[in-house]
């Protein structure tokens, strides 16, 4: 789930555009004014703080508001990312003062708009262990589709998903700061020229999961208004050696008795021991960051059973326990060959591998798997292995998600299926990437500051998924954008209803996702369910 991109891989960020006009670059919000920076596209706004610095005795408590200030903030910067390694931020982190948000909005009204702006909250993704919300360049997006755009950062690993008996908000923290943030943008919007009736939570990989997790949250009712799952479903799990040999079967939430009796390993593992969990607790806090940094992605599970989520929330959507608000959702077309393109010890997967995990994995039913996946479709046993597992991982499962939400909200599904996505790595790839994991990013944001190189037919696609992102902010339905018709997702309909993105003419139509993607097979193999529990068909 991880963006391995551009982001964090020591590219650099370019240096500020020109300053434009600086009569609007100073904003009241509830804590005090914050001068950003101001171009002919955008008004950025960076290094908010919209929590207090969960340090000391606020380490593993829910988010604490933000302390006002005096004068005028320096909002230029961004704030420090949460503790992580160096993979997408450059050199790493051990800050937890990190509880800060970035916000960008157009410098100059639309024509004709006089309106508060829609806004979207964007959640970063990352495997909930890494990633910072200042990756995410958003001017393009706010300039063109004329939106207030906030990105957030929250606790990561062990610092925002830990649990332990008697720590209250076990394996919920991370959630906890999004909602915070998401608070934070309903009572401070209209100082940015945003609507805080409507708010739109969007977010990929990890943050498409914590969003799916917002809508059963009970805690985050009311917080928004439209949501956005891009690779990240309630349904999501997977099967044995799908990203790694000796990978187990597992699923994205946790219940919360695992997490705690992981915790209080953990704790022991850590020289926390003793009878009484306050005093355990204690000793936790009082470690020093680079002591808990080797469990940081030991912790990467929102946990259920909890306040903020009740169930899990694969069963709440199933149940209809979900927010009545829209919804937007969709995978890439190759989002396993990320991980396949390092699966044999940094190279792609081998032939030899291929039969090995295929044996291991999938036993009696090997065969019938491989009859859906027939050799001679596929030039590599990598290729073959990758869209195996991104049908039974991704595709499927998001479709089921859509499936079980459509019962309850419009849903809007679609699949990116640019052949020749940007890459995400500067070095060069080791097997053809497609539409790998996280390339849709590229479309929506400059990652990193740094814009892709698109081909003309690839910046028409960056444009009109922005329209479309945008126009589903603005009123619920991406169709209200120009360009091709975006059907509504349902299921069991014989018109496809699910909308392929792609560069070139004829890229953007409907494709009838659960035939190409095998979801019928999958359901029937696992007896008519998934590992979560939905129906794919």
């Amino acid at each position: 789930m991880a963006l391995v991109a551009a982001v964090g891989l020591g590219l650099g960020v370019p240096g500020q555009a020109a300053v434009a006009d600086q009569r609007d670059a100073v904003v009241w919000t509830e804590t005090g004014a914050v001068r950003g920076s101001v171009t002919d596209q955008a008004r950025v706004f960076q290094g908010i703080p919209y929590a207090a610095p969960p340090v000391g005795e606020l380490r593993w408590q829910d988010p604490k508001p933000a302390a006002a200030w005096r004068g005028v903030r320096d909002g230029t910067r961004p704030g420090p990312a949460c503790p992580q390694g160096p993979v997408e931020v450059p050199g790493g982190s051990k800050n937890e003062d990190c509880l800060y948000l970035n916000v960008t909005t157009p410098s100059e009204p639309a024509e004709g708009a006089t309106a508060p702006k829609p806004v979207v909250v964007w959640v970063h993704g990352g495997g909930f262990y890494m990633g910072a919300g200042s990756n995410y360049h958003a001017e393009r997006m706010a300039a063109r589709g004329d939106v207030v755009v906030v990105t957030i950062n929250y606790r990561l690993g062990v610092f925002g998903f830990f649990g332990h008996p008697g720590l209250s908000g076990s394996g919920t923290f991370g959630l906890k700061d999004q909602q915070a943030a998401m608070s934070w943008v309903a009572r401070n919007a209209a100082s940015f020229g945003g609507d805080p009736r409507n708010i739109t939570i969007a977010g990929q990989s990890a943050g498409g999961i914590s969003n799916c997790a917002h809508l059963t949250s009970p805690t985050a009712r009311g917080l928004f208004d439209k949501a956005v799952l891009q690779s990240g479903s309630c349904d999501l799990d997977w099967l044995d050696n799908f990203d790694y040999r000796g990978q187990s079967a597992d699923a994205i939430y946790e219940p919360l008795s695992s997490l705690e009796a992981q915790g209080r390993r953990a704790a022991t593992d850590l020289g926390c021991e003793g009878e009484h969990d306050a005093a355990v607790l204690s000793c936790l806090r009082g470690l020093p960051v680079d002591k808990l940094m080797p469990k940081l992605d030991k912790f990467i599970q929102p946990a259920y059973g909890t306040e903020v989520l009740p169930e899990n929330p694969a069963d709440a959507i199933r149940y209809g326990r979900v927010q009545r608000v829209p919804v937007l959702a969709g995978h890439t077309r190759d989002e396993m060959t990320q991980s396949t393109s390092f699966y044999d010890q940094g190279k792609p997967m081998s032939g030899a591998t291929y039969q090995a995990v295929m044996r291991e994995t999938f036993g009696e039913h090997k065969d019938e798997v491989e009859a859906r996946y027939p050799e001679r479709a596929y030039d590599s046993a990598a290729l073959r292995w990758a869209a195996i597992t991104t049908d039974r991982k991704w595709a499927c499962n998001q479709y089921s998600t859509s499936r079980a939400l459509n019962r309850h909200v419009p849903v809007y599904q679609y699949e990116f299926a640019d052949p020749d996505a940007p890459l995400l790595s500067p070095a060069p790839p080791t097997m053809p990437m497609g539409a790998q994991h996280a390339s849709e990013l590229w479309s929506l944001f400059d990652l990193h500051g740094i814009a892709a190189e698109f081909t003309p037919e690839q910046r028409r696609l960056s444009d009109q998924m922005i329209d479309y992102w945008a126009g589903f902010a603005r009123s619920g339905d991406p169709g209200d954008a120009d360009g091709p018709r975006w059907p509504r997702f349902r299921a069991g309909d014989r018109t496809p209803h699910v909308l392929a993105l792609a560069p070139g003419a004829g890229g953007i139509r409907p494709v009838d996702l659960a035939a190409q993607d095998h979801c019928g097979f999958w359901a029937e193999l696992e007896g008519g369910e998934n590992g979560a529990g939905t129906d794919h068909r």
